[in-house]
């Protein structure tokens, strides 16, 4: 497809400027113009390639352009089969049946772009980028299993999140949604002895070899129940004695279908499902959800509400950093602190039901604002948490960051350097181990962290105990954040009083009857949101989170993309773990910091 530039894309973005340096140097450096400009994405600059030009463009945005794209944030697709809404006139996107899109991250110009390939039913292939991106190869194996695209030149091309066994491909639009839209589940003698032998291991398939020259390796599963591997996540081991040889993943026990669940529920009827990703993070979920609407709709969200969001999702930030700080001193041997920041932790709690009724999953923010204002006394609550907490976290020093027999089973241990982190879609206190300062919160801002004082935490060792030391770090720095957002709450509405909020604002309500059914259709229904496609991410407590949101200008999206920073975060245990010990690894998966419903959805 030749270049064709509309000039006037992203004039909604708050981020225009880079996105119109990119177009320039765009133009500028790449020679044959192989690209049409999608105009019409106020989020992102969009760009289509033909299928034999795929390559070649993605290798000159990686390795050619000035200040180039080094990691592949995302890599998903769309059914575009029933959409009705594509654009229109000059704005109109290829036609497609399948669309393969890539999203790149530069980190140099804070800037995210996504690539798109279209392709026809009759062919659903497209080739592997895994030779341009290590963390391709897991990306590709899941549009394959939910979408059955065929990826050429993939090393591996085998179903990881449904079952070996399982018939079709559950994010097509043909598929079910529910398992009452099919015939009630049998068990036949014939599918039990099918079922019986796909489970059974087979190194080869797992790339693997049964021997060296000099020895015969030892296969072990660990997990997928094992309290070590957090949660029903396996990691098949080839060991030599106690050594690794290989150490392979194998993910998908906890899927189900977040973003299938996105299709047939309303806007806001959607939020509690957000929740439930990294169940860990609380409202932090709910927010690139809204975001996203937010941005897709147009809808300016009141100071206030900015500022209460701001508060609560650090308070769950320490909340989730509690967790993963206990829980990775006990997988190294120590029983002690888990006890003692799980009290820290109900605290917190405590707060957060004060304030929104809920505590692990309130769904408490709202698309435009929060579900309701701060209840009398809850600066007090904060307040007094504010005071007590840096006197446990100096504690916790003791305990944990400076004891030796810690530090020796975590020091030089799964190390990873800045570029290797890239490459795998690391981010998040992952990332920021290797000492690269770089945080979504200051690079770019978003609900106002513009505003805020605080610090990015660095270290550079790039092991177990420099990703455990970041997120201490970071607890501290939420501390500092929360304390002024105590200090500087704004008043004003907790809500936008734009007409998709929701639940949307009474006004008149009672006065006129076009206001009440207005109110009526969006509490029960919910909005229509305008077709368009839109993607928000941010710096959640395990790194970058995003909702990729297509609305075909109904009252649910069309589709929707779950990116979670633990997917890619496993995929690199291989590399981490090999020619350590077993022993090493516990350490390892506890230093990732991860859940399971975050890496399945």
């Amino acid at each position: 497809m030749d270049g064709v530039i509309a000039k006037s894309v992203h004039r909604a973005s708050p981020y225009r400027e880079a996105a119109e340096a990119f177009v320039a140097d765009l133009e500028r450096e790449h020679s044959l113009h192989s690209y049409w400009l999608q105009p019409d994405c106020p989020d992102l600059p969009t760009l289509w390639v033909g299928q034999e030009n795929l390559l070649p463009f993605l290798r000159f945005l990686k390795q050619e352009i000035s200040r180039p794209f080094d990691m592949l944030y995302d890599l998903s697709a769309i059914d575009e089969r029933l959409r009705r809404h594509r654009g229109d006139g000059g704005n109109r996107q290829p036609e497609s049946d399948f669309t393969v899109v890539y999203h790149l991250l530069s980190f140099s110009r804070d800037l995210f772009i996504r690539v798109k390939l279209a392709l026809p039913e009759s062919r659903l292939c497209a080739p592997s980028v895994s030779s341009i991106w290590a963390n391709a190869n897991w990306y590709e194996r899941e549009a394959w299993d939910l979408f059955g695209i065929e990826f050429a030149g993939h090393p591996n091309l085998r179903r990881i999140m449904m079952p070996q066994t399982w018939e079709g491909h559950p994010l097509r639009k043909d598929h079910y949604a529910r398992a009452t839209e099919v015939d009630p589940f049998t068990l036949s003698a014939e599918k039990q002895r099918r079922e019986q032998d796909a489970l059974l291991f087979k190194p080869e398939e797992w790339g693997m070899a049964r021997a060296s020259d000099s020895s015969e390796f030892m296969f072990l599963n660990l997990g997928p129940n094992h309290p070590s591997v957090h949660g029903v996540f396996r990691v098949a081991l080839q060991l030599d004695g106690e050594k690794i040889v290989d150490a392979v993943p194998d993910i998908g026990y906890h899927h189900r279908g977040a973003e299938k669940m996105a299709e047939r529920q309303a806007w806001h009827t959607y939020v509690p499902y957000t929740d439930r990703v990294d169940y860990l993070g609380g409202v932090m979920n709910n927010l690139p959800y809204v975001l996203a609407l937010e941005q897709l709709a147009g809808i300016q969200v009141p100071p206030r509400a900015q500022v209460i969001r701001v508060m609560m999702c650090e308070l769950f930030r320490i909340a989730s950093h509690l967790v993963f700080y206990g829980t990775f001193a006990q997988d190294v041997g120590q029983m002690s602190p888990v006890f003692y920041m799980f009290v820290d932790r109900e605290k917190l709690f405590g707060i957060v039901e004060a304030i929104t009724g809920g505590r692990m999953h309130p769904a408490w923010f709202r698309i435009g604002g929060v579900a309701q204002d701060l209840p009398e006394g809850w600066d007090k609550m904060i307040r007094e948490f504010l005071d007590y907490m840096p006197a446990r976290l100096r504690e916790y020093d003791g305990m944990v960051i400076d004891n030796k027999l810690l530090q020796k089973r975590t020091r030089g241990i799964g190390v990873y350097n800045r570029e290797e982190a890239i490459e795998w879609g690391i981010t998040g206190p992952g990332l920021r181990a290797t000492g690269y300062e770089w945080d979504l919160r200051k690079q770019r801002p978003y609900c106002g962290y513009d505003q805020f004082e605080f610090d990015i935490p660095t270290f550079d060792g790039g092991d177990c105990f420099d990703r455990c030391r970041v997120r201490v770090e970071e607890i501290r720095q939420s501390l500092r954040i929360i304390r002024q957002c105590l200090d500087n709450m704004p008043g004003g509405p907790y809500k936008s009083d734009h007409r998709l909020t929701t639940p949307p604002v009474k006004g008149r309500t009672m006065q006129d009857i076009e206001t009440l059914i207005q109110h009526f259709v969006n509490n029960s229904w919910g909005p229509v949101m305008p077709p368009g496609e839109t993607c928000f991410p941010v710096e959640a407590t395990k790194g970058l989170n995003s909702y990729q949101i297509i609305s075909d200008g109904g009252t649910n999206a069309y589709r929707t993309r779950i990116r979670t920073p633990s997917f890619p975060h496993l995929q690199m245990i291989p590399l981490m773990s090999r020619g350590l010990l077993v022993a090493d690894l516990i350490a390892i998966i506890a230093s990732i910091d991860f859940v399971m419903a975050d890496v399945d959805r």
